[in-house]
């Protein structure tokens, strides 16, 4: 083409005339065709390679419903074999146990998600600045007094934390406020009262005890916590969503994000109750120390509810008050399935570290307790 020709200088490039950048791939994407319309291998014009083509063509055509078809025919053809295997009694075990836990936890993973969008989407940072006192130091009580009135279960308490330390709260107070909400708040104490009808006093020692390990570890987290131990996971951009959009895309995210970790440690906890005989309990409870960090370790392995926990300690009455109340302080800070959202919510670095921590701290506590109130 001639640039200085007026005549054609506003018409429109033919093909023969574009530029040759024009008809080169994108960055990543190998060319399928010559400039003559045929490739050298031998592949017709407009067919994929074999190599990447075939991978972009399934990327393509296979989605999540494909895969759902193709699993619910490959049952169709298995179900001799598969029904095989369900009937054999440790698989029923286990599949009992896992959809306890999450048909326990789920509505409230769902209670805690919703209300941590609510706190990401609908409350202003300036609220927490006016709620909570300026000095870290007494944000962490008051943050771990605030779970009282917060009904709700640890899974549900990860994302919420989550949240508090987006919108800018300190997160010492943010971790208090995880540990006591699961302990203290009125359903988990009215279903401890309701399992112990006979030891009132084990309402009073779990919610004093829930309370001052929540307190403590927000403290700890003052004095030790690095802030580098804390990653919280990408989240989509809000600001430039309306809020109903942003709520919802807050939603999916954590639900997705928390729902997979919450998978994960119910299947761990549903296998760890399959391989662990239940005549080893019994000698476990003859020996005053050893039930104490069996029953640590159990709560820790079956990964309850905390609003069903409480049932299940006062089953083991062949254990002492002070071991079941350790199993009871234990359980809604520590346990499998906890420790596997704290690492998708706050990162690894965080739960190897403060599950631990909080570990010991909780036996300490709950032991001491016991022994005064008990």
């Amino acid at each position: 083409m001639n640039d200085g020709d007026p005549a054609t200088a506003d018409r429109p490039a033919t093909t023969a005339e574009r530029p040759a950048e024009a008809e080169r791939p994108a960055d990543g994407e190998r060319a399928t065709t010559t400039a003559e319309g045929a490739d050298p291998s031998g592949t017709p014009p407009g067919a994929f390679p074999v190599g990447d083509g075939g991978r972009r063509l399934l990327g393509d055509r296979i989605g999540s419903v494909e895969v759902l078809a193709a699993l619910l025919i490959l049952l169709v053809f298995f179900r001799d074999p598969i029904a095989g295997l369900l009937s054999d009694p440790r698989l029923q075990t286990w599949t009992t146990v896992f959809v306890s836990i999450m048909v326990q936890a789920a509505p409230f993973l769902v209670f805690g998600v919703v209300l941590s969008a609510v706190i990401a989407v609908y409350v202003p940072r300036s609220f927490w600045a006016r709620a909570l006192p300026r000095r870290p130091g007494l944000a962490v009580p008051v943050a771990s007094a605030a779970g009282f009135v917060l009904p709700g279960c640890e899974c549900g308490s990860v994302p919420v934390a989550g949240s508090l330390i987006r919108r800018g709260v300190t997160p010492a107070a943010a971790l208090a406020f995880l540990l006591a909400a699961p302990a203290i708040n009125p359903i988990v104490l009215t279903a401890t009262a309701v399992a112990f009808p006979g030891n009132p006093e084990m309402v009073v020692a779990r919610g004093l005890a829930s309370l001052v390990v929540a307190v403590i570890m927000g403290w700890l987290w003052l004095r030790l916590g690095r802030a580098d131990w804390i990653k919280l996971p990408h989240r989509p951009d809000l600001d430039g969503l309306s809020r109903g959009a942003a709520f919802w895309s807050a939603v999916r995210h954590d639900v997705m994000h928390a729902g997979g970790f919450l998978v994960l440690g119910a299947m761990a906890a549903a296998s760890i109750n399959v391989l662990v005989p239940e005549r080893w309990l019994q000698t476990l409870a003859d020996d005053p120390v050893l039930s104490v960090m069996a029953l640590a370790l159990l709560a820790v392995l079956l990964s309850l509810c905390s609003e069903a926990d409480a049932f299940v300690a006062a089953s083991l009455s062949q254990f002492s008050l002070t071991s079941r109340l350790v199993f009871l302080v234990v359980g809604p800070m520590v346990d499998l399935k906890l420790v596997a959202m704290q690492s998708g919510v706050f990162g690894r670095r965080f739960a190897y570290r403060f599950a631990p921590a909080t570990f010991v701290v909780a036996v300490t506590v709950a032991v001491a307790t016991g022994a005064v109130l008990l």
